[in-house]
């Protein structure tokens, strides 16, 4: 079964930087498109970056300029840079795994990590 371990949350000052990094394990890692969302309190989950299999990426505009994600294949890892930190980032980053197979498809969520953007 696919697990997904998030870590790199926790509290920082705005302007800040923090990097999330995502584990994945149980299955093949390179075939799947990863993304990180994230959920403020009281507001709906929301797309922040992905990155696809070919290492595609998209982000909202909100992060744009400012977000990097990336994956790193031999470790099965993806990694979420997060600079110039916004009081408005502040919320539950949740890392996410996706594959589209014929007649099937495997998404995956990992357990949350808390960033707090404040001074």
């Amino acid at each position: 079964q696919v697990q997904l371990v998030e870590s790199g949350g926790g509290l920082v000052q705005p302007g800040g930087s923090l990097r999330l990094s995502c584990v994945f394990s149980g299955s093949i890692f390179s075939i799947y498109t990863m993304g990180w969302y994230r959920q403020a309190p009281g507001k709906q989950r929301e797309l922040v970056a992905t990155i696809t299999s070919g290492s595609s990426t998209n982000y909202a505009d909100s992060v744009k300029g400012r977000f990097t994600i990336s994956r790193d294949n031999a470790k099965n890892t993806v990694y979420l840079q997060m600079n110039s930190l916004k009081p408005e980032d502040t919320a539950a980053y949740y890392c996410n795994a996706l594959h589209y197979g014929p007649g099937y498809v495997n998404d995956y969520w990992g357990q949350g990590t808390q960033v707090t953007v404040s001074s």
